[in-house]
């Protein structure tokens, strides 16, 4: 295989969620529609060449909400018949995954990633960048939620999970939090969820300003719950299935806490550790592209009738042309 470089990686965030404390998926998509030629207008012009030098198209076909898919999927067909070339669909929980190998050092086969967004929360076993196979996953509700609706009910804006984050490394976790028992690799969010709901409304009955006045220790005690929670079934999937190659993804990998306690946990059970760079964790163009050129190489392109999949699940085999 010949070595893939990422000649230009634009972002386009939107910002108009947070005034309405979460995504609002008919907004997402009316944006994605705003934004979409202005960022591959971008992302050319940025890589130094023609649309006459790409080779192929590749887009998100799932998993992620429907309209923003089918807007990716409806441009990415478009263009690709204008320049009469191919288009690769790509799994957006895969790319995660795969965005490790956009930056040495690369992990080896098998290894294990905990892959932890917004909307999903799983450990999945690699073999081959196309054999994955899902080892546990939440059971309610994913950690990057879990983040976001108790900063919620902190009083912090949309996206609450950064700021957690960041108030965390002032506090220390001085309140225990309640951990969900789950069988094996699995993971539960909806109990700490109330769980930390019930602390803080019996602290504000005696205190109104405990929020307030204990923000930091809060959001550390938080923090390090699910931190706590995640790294649990890992350091078992690991010590099971002896595999001691250990990488994170997914937007929440961002979090400085649990980058460091992964760390922590890497010389403590010897593990590899691979952290992608902050850019690629968020959802990003670079880590589609380095999926999709893993298929491109393999001669893996997509049937032109193939569309949006908002519940793709990992490892579900594309219709290949």
């Amino acid at each position: 295989m010949i070595d893939a470089n990422i000649a230009s990686n634009v972002v386009s965030s939107q910002i108009d969620h947070a005034k309405w404390g979460g995504v609002i998926p008919e907004l997402a998509s009316r944006k994605h529609m705003e934004a979409i030629g202005r960022v591959v207008d971008q992302a050319i012009l940025d890589a130094e060449i023609k649309k006459s030098d790409i080779d192929a198209i590749a887009f998100t076909r799932g998993p992620g909400l429907m309209g923003a898919l089918l807007v990716g999927v409806s441009f990415a067909k478009g263009m690709a018949q204008a320049l009469q070339i191919p288009i690769i669909e790509v799994n957006h929980m895969e790319a995660h995954i795969l965005a490790h190998f956009i930056d040495p050092p690369v992990p080896k086969y098998p290894f294990l990633c905990l892959t932890v967004s917004g909307g999903h929360t799983q450990i999945v076993r690699v073999d081959a960048w196309d054999q994955m196979t899902i080892l546990g996953q939440t059971l309610d509700d994913a950690a990057g939620e879990a983040f976001d609706k108790a900063g919620k009910i902190m009083g912090l804006p949309y996206p609450a999970g950064p700021l957690i984050d960041q108030l965390a490394r002032d506090g220390n976790p001085v309140y225990d939090l309640p951990q969900a028992q789950v069988k094996k690799y699995h993971f539960s969010f909806s109990g700490l969820k109330t769980a930390f709901l019930y602390f803080l409304q019996n602290q504000m009955k005696q205190d109104p300003s405990f929020i307030e006045n204990n923000k930091a220790d809060i959001a550390a005690s938080l923090q390090h719950a699910i931190i706590k929670a995640l790294t649990k079934p890992l350091v078992l999937a690991s010590r099971e299935t002896g595999i001691p190659r250990i990488a994170i993804a997914g937007g929440v990998s961002a979090n400085q806490g649990l980058r460091k306690k992964i760390k922590e946990l890497g010389k403590q059970e010897n593990w590899e550790i691979f952290i992608p760079r902050l850019e690629y964790c968020t959802d990003n163009a670079a880590m589609i592209a380095q999926a999709a050129w893993f298929k491109f190489d393999a001669g893996q392109f997509s049937d032109w009738n193939i569309t949006a999949d908002p519940r793709l699940k990992v490892n579900e085999h594309p219709s290949v042309s």
